[in-house]
This record gives structure tokens, sequence and C-alpha cells, in this order.
């Protein structure tokens, strides 16, 4: 990379632009000129696109032909480091850089000039007549806390017409401001007071803070049961970051968890930090990626893109619940987020703290090795203590067709309901039933544009495909056979098991937690502090429930299906399930009142379940490890998935057949080739789908070896290649 920073007027630049190009692109320099970096708008044929200043032009085009950058954003320059990331990410994933760019740019209005704009909050008086219109935006406006909002973005919000939000302004139910349009954060205070830590949390705080101090690259694993207050210790690291005047970012894994973990942010530091996750409004995320940028957002807490943001020094990286799934992007640029903030942390020099009380498999190999520091937290914070877990054998339980909470279950809930105490029950999976079957021939209600069963969710009454989110009514005619009157739902969905609790328990207050049933995250969120408020005694919830929630009443969980995750050939079926089934269970008893967990099992006997019980965490991982050794699979491997699709299956498996014949960059390597094969899910939203899967030894070096192998495929029509560096999942 050039040293040159400055580009005077006419100088010959080269552009990385967003736009799916095989390289960088020449241009002059504008009147004024731009520096190394400069976020610019440059003509590409008839339209204006969003590039990068990457560097001096390349000088191989008449410079007499070249066209001027048309103008340079008022924004701060990309960083070096940022550049540098983007393209080290990029090597990694095997993602184009147009790609990454846009990863990188993803802020509404960043063309915009910085101006004065008009808000809307909501005003003093009341409409003189309601209309579902009006009432749509007074009812966005309130589901929002009362944020401001810009007419459009309102409109858009409510679904409504520009001029129902006009006569809303001029009746006095809206307030027009004049506001500058992006405002910096308010000044977090890194020394007020934290709460008292207990010994072992010092000790870790103090570790933390010290890695911080020393303004050099570091990875932590913070490693502590459910409740031990990972939390306070890692925003003590955050209390450095800010005394050193480095920003800081905390990775959370669900929206919804962001309500309750600001409070806590506010109470620490006196003041609420920045949002960047798909909850906040376009005009919230506007102002935090310029704010960012200007070193005038000193804390974001964030979702996995949120690593993508200008941070102007960026300090320390927080990975709440590292292990979660949530963490991989599974569809355009396909990244681990956990992954992805380690290499940006070392590439400006800062701390990664990974906390969860069950780590991923890869991290805690990596503590052990040494590559990682790990840092335990023992015992629960304060008073409370860790549920005691058991196992109901499902196979001597008592239970009638069509139902699924086991006497034992019931029993222990019911004695809950007496002490007015919160149960929780676990299923993970939403809707009402998983499969529709006809009675009368056996056939099951699949999507149209996809090889899934759809799922049932009575409250929408409707069937819905979970892959596509194609939708349909329940039918009364079997489309197979033309019998009316023999669909049937088979299998329990949390919409069914609610209908069986209220059955069994009429008088309970019962609420599901499914990320389906929400209209948006601010709803969920709002939901889940009515929860922790004491607002409901039983609580129904799918995955969403195992992600740090902290809910005081609750003292009882019950797992309906221990067994749910142990299904399939999936190399991580084991640790998952064990890591859900340990989370899941942690949200008892994290109060004074001692919690209790009951897993509901017809293998009580199978490895993963004794781990469970035991609390033997140590031993599970060691023996999880030493098998994926054996197997030469992560994290003592490299994998890699190959998906191709497209509309004919017939050209997407010769495309796989190609690729299998001319495998010998893969093979120099000492690599293996499975595949072609049809995906699990071999169809979605009417594209066929088939993988490969290469699997190459810890050291090989595998992106350079892919790079080569697929260059010289030329796709034709729809045909689609994608690679997925470290496949979390097969499907």
């Amino acid at each position: 990379m050039s040293g040159q920073e400055y580009f005077e007027a006419g100088e010959r630049v080269a552009v990385l632009t967003t736009q799916p190009l095989d390289r960088l692109l020449d241009y002059r320099a504008p009147e004024g000129g731009c520096f190394l970096g400069a976020y610019v708008e440059v003509p590409l044929g008839p339209r204006k696109v969003l590039g990068v200043v990457w560097g001096p032009g390349a000088g191989d085009f008449d410079s007499s032909k070249l066209r001027s950058v048309t103008r340079v954003l008022d924004v701060a320059p990309m960083r070096s480091e940022m550049r540098a990331f983007l393209g080290k990410a990029a090597d990694y994933t095997l993602t184009p850089m147009p790609a990454m760019l846009r990863l990188a740019s993803r802020a509404p209005g960043l063309s915009d000039p910085p101006s004065m704009r008009k808000i809307l909050r909501r005003g003093d008086q009341d409409p003189d007549r309601m209309t579902d219109a009006r009432a749509r935006v007074l009812d966005t406006i309130e589901e929002y806390g009362g944020l401001a909002f810009t007419p459009k973005e309102l409109a858009d919000m409510a679904g409504v017409t520009p001029s129902v939000v006009k006569g809303l302004v001029k009746q006095g139910a809206l307030r027009e401001e004049e506001t500058p349009r992006d405002l910096p954060y308010p000044h977090l205070d890194p020394n007020l007071p934290g709460k008292e830590l207990t010994d072992d949390q010092a000790v870790a705080a103090a570790a933390l803070e010290e890695g911080v101090k020393s303004g050099t690259y570091g990875t932590t694993l913070l490693m502590g049961v459910t409740g031990s207050g990972k939390t306070e210790v890692y925003l003590e690291a955050v209390a450095a970051a800010l005394r050193a005047r480095r920003q800081a970012l905390v990775l959370l894994p669900e929206i919804a968890l962001t309500a309750e973990f600001l409070k806590r942010v506010e109470a620490r530091f006196g003041a609420t930090p920045a949002e960047w996750h798909s909850g906040a409004t376009m005009t919230e995320r506007r102002r935090v990626w310029r704010m960012v940028g200007q070193g005038k957002a000193q804390l974001v807490i964030g979702a996995r893109s949120a690593l993508f943001l200008p941070f102007r020094d960026l300090g320390l990286i927080i990975v709440d619940e590292e292990h979660d799934t949530s963490y991989k992007q599974e569809d355009g640029v396909l990244y681990n987020a956990r992954d992805m903030a380690v290499l940006r942390a070392a590439m400006c020099s800062a701390q990664v703290v990974l906390a969860s009380a069950t780590p991923s498999l890869e991290t805690w190999a990596n503590a052990e090795a040494g590559k990682y520091k790990r840092l335990d937290l023992t015992s629960r914070f304060g008073e409370s203590v860790l549920p005691t877990m058991r196992a109901v054998d499902m196979r001597a339980e008592d239970l009638l067709p069509s139902t699924w909470i086991s006497p034992t279950l019931k029993f222990a809930m019911k004695a809950r309901l007496e002490r007015g105490e919160q149960s929780l029950l676990f299923l993970n999976r939403r809707g009402f039933a998983p499969v529709t079957i006809c009675r009368a021939c056996g056939a099951q209600v699949a999507c149209d544009h996809c090889d899934s069963r759809m799922v049932e969710h009575r409250f929408l009454k409707r069937l819905m495909c979970h892959q596509c989110g194609e939708t349909k009514p329940v039918p009364e005619v079997c489309p197979s056979c033309q019998v009316e009157g023999k669909m049937a739902p088979v299998g329990p969905g949390i919409e069914r098991l609610g209908e069986e609790a209220a059955a069994l328990f009429p008088e309970a207050r019962i609420a599901v937690l499914s990320s389906d049933l929400f209209g948006s995250a601010r709803a969920l969120k709002q939901r889940i502090e009515e929860i922790a408020a004491g607002e409901a005694d039983i609580i129904l919830g799918t995955q969403l429930v195992a992600k740090g929630h902290n809910f005081p009443l609750l003292t009882l969980v019950g797992v309906i299906d221990a067994d749910l995750g142990l299904q399939g050939s999936d190399l991580r079926a084991a640790e998952r399930t064990f890591q859900l089934m340990r989370q899941v269970a942690g949200r008892a008893g994290r109060a004074e009142k001692p919690g209790e967990a009951l897993l509901q099992t017809f293998q009580p006997e199978h490895p993963v379940i004794r781990a469970i019980l035991s609390g033997d965490e140590e031993a599970f991982w060691k023996a999880e490890a030493a098998e994926r050794q054996a197997a030469g699979v992560p994290p003592f491997g490299r994998m890699a998935g190959i998906i191709l699709s497209g509309a004919d299956l017939a050209q997407v498996f010769e495309l796989g057949e190609t690729l299998a014949r001319s495998d010998g960059a893969l093979r120099q390597i000492g690599a293996q080739l499975f595949g072609p094969a049809p995906a699990p899910i071999a169809r979605i939203r009417g594209r066929h789908r088939v993988r490969m899967l290469v699997k190459a030894a810890k050291g090989a070096p595998l992106q350079e070896a892919i790079a080569r192998w697929i260059a010289p495929v030329r796709l034709k029509g729809d045909l689609r290649l994608s690679v997925d560096i470290d496949p979390q999942s097969f499907f």
C-alpha cells in the first residue's frame, strides 16, 4: 500500500466502490483534492456510486479519459487499520472487497451533507378525530419510547401517507423541532462507582483492566457460571478503556437483551451509550455511524455488524455469550463475529473479552493451548446459588396422548404457583406444530418453494415456512388425496405447549416468548421487562430465553424435550445441546430463592445429558475435544462449505461435478473433498441447493487453495456459488 496520504486535484486515485466489480477504478481527484480513505461519490456509467479512495491510481489507463471524483463526502476518512481489517476479512472469508465495503458503509443518509433537520415528537394535543391511520402514527411514537423521527421515517414505520403525519402536526398531536442532523452522545463517566465486586470478580476485573491499559492486543476468555456477574467484571474493562480515551464495543447476541443491559450501563457510567442493531431507527443508525467515526460515541452496544463501524480508536471489544450461533452471519458475507472481533482487535491493538458460561469449543481450545488468557468466576454473585438439576425419565412418566408436560414437572410447577414464584417451560420449536399431516394418506404439508415442512402458527391461523417465510392457510382438504377433514397437527410447538399449560393451570398468567410473536424488537424488550417485574406466572420460551435474561422470581425451569438437539449428524450437536441446556437451566434461582431445573428426556443415560446434570463442564469439553481431534475436525482441523444453487437442478449438479473433477488445488494441500450432494434442505425459495465439503489439516492454507480451485469457474445464468469458511451449520 502506498505511503501517500493526500492527493492533489487532478491526481490519479484508485477507488474501491460498493459495486460488484473485481478491481479498483481510476479517477481524477476532485477540486480541492482528497485524502487516502476518503468516502467519495464517483460516476460509474450513468450512475453515481459510493466508494473509498484506496490509493494512487494504477496508471495503466489514458488519463485524458479519466473522469473526476464527483465529490468527497463530509464524513471522517476510513482509517488505515479499517482498510487493512476489511482486506484481511475478505481474504479469510473469500469475500469480494466491494461486498466488504458495503458492510462497512451501511449508514442511511451517508452522502447527505450535515444540516439542520425537522424531527417530530409527541405533542400536547390529541387529534380532534381518531382514525386507524392516526392511531398507528401515535402508537409508533409511543412504542419507541417517545424517540424523535423524521416525518418520512414516521410515515413509513406507521404505514401511512405523509399527509396523515402533516395533519397530526397541524393539530398539535405531533410537535415539530429543528435539530442538528447528528449529535454527539452524552459523556460516559468511568469514575462513577460500580457495584462492589466479590474477590474473584475483583481479580478478574483487575486482569482485564491491566490488559486494556497495556494498549496492546490480547484475547481473554471470561468464563463463569450463569449469574456469576460477568457483566459487572467486563464493565470495569470498559471503564478502563474510557479512562484511556479509547472507544469500546459490546456485542450482544440478541436485541431483546439490550434494554436491561443499557440500564446497567447507565447505572455504571451515568449516561446511555450508542445502540447499533436492526431495532434502532434509521435516523439513529446514521447518527451512530457518524459519531463513531468522529470519536463522539465512547461506547457502542450492538449486534454483529457493529464490528464494521468506523471506530476512531477502538480499544476494547466484548463478545457477550460468545458461543451463541447468532454471531455467525449465514447469508451475504459469511463470517463469524467472534472470529472477526479477534481479527479487528489485532489490527488496532485492542483487547477482546469473550464472555460465556458455556464457551464454544474453539474458544475453550484456544484458552487451553495458551493462545487466549482465561479468567474463571466459579460462584454466583450475591446470595443466589446454582440451580439443582434433575432428569425426568419420560419412559417412566404416565403421559396422556398429545400432551408434553410430565406429571413430575406439573407437580413442581404447581408448587411454584402456590409460592408466588415463576416457572419457565423451554421448547426450542416456534409455532403451534412442526408438521401438519393428512390422517387419510399420510402426506405432510410442505412449502411450495422449499423442501421443508410448513409449521402451523395458530395465532396467525396460517402455516409458515421457516426457510423462506411463505405462508398459506391451514388446508381443510388434503392437497394430496383431496379428502376433507383429515388434516392434523403433529408434535408440539411453543404455541401448542401454551395451550396445554393454560388447560393445566387456568388461573395462571402465561407469557410466551418467541421471536415471531412480536412485531418489533422494542415490543419484545418491553414484554421481557414486564415478565421480570413479575407480570407472569408461567413463561414459555424458545431459544430466545436462553440468552442472558434475568428473571428474579424464576425458580423452576422445565425443559420439555432435552433430546431435541441430539438428533441429526451436526458435528456440534453435543456441544450446542450442552450449551443450550446449561444456559436455560441457568435462568433459575438468580435471586435469593434457590432454583431447580428439570430436563424431560427419553435418554437419561446419554453422555451429554449426564454431563449437563453432573455440572462437570471441564470433563465434557475434554471429552468433546478428544473426539473432534480424533476426527480431525474443528477446532483441530479446517473445514469449508461450498454451497451451489440455481433454478435448474441439473445445472447445479453439473457445476458440482465439474468442480469435483478438477480438485487438484485442494489435493495439493492434502485436503479432502466430499460431494456434491443435495443440501439437507435441498430447495429454498425455488432454488435448488447442492453442498460440497472441504476438510483439511489445521495448518493447511485452505483459503488460498479454494481460491485457486474456484477461480476458473464462470457462473452462467442464475447459478450461484458461495464459500463458507468454518461453517457452523450444514442445512
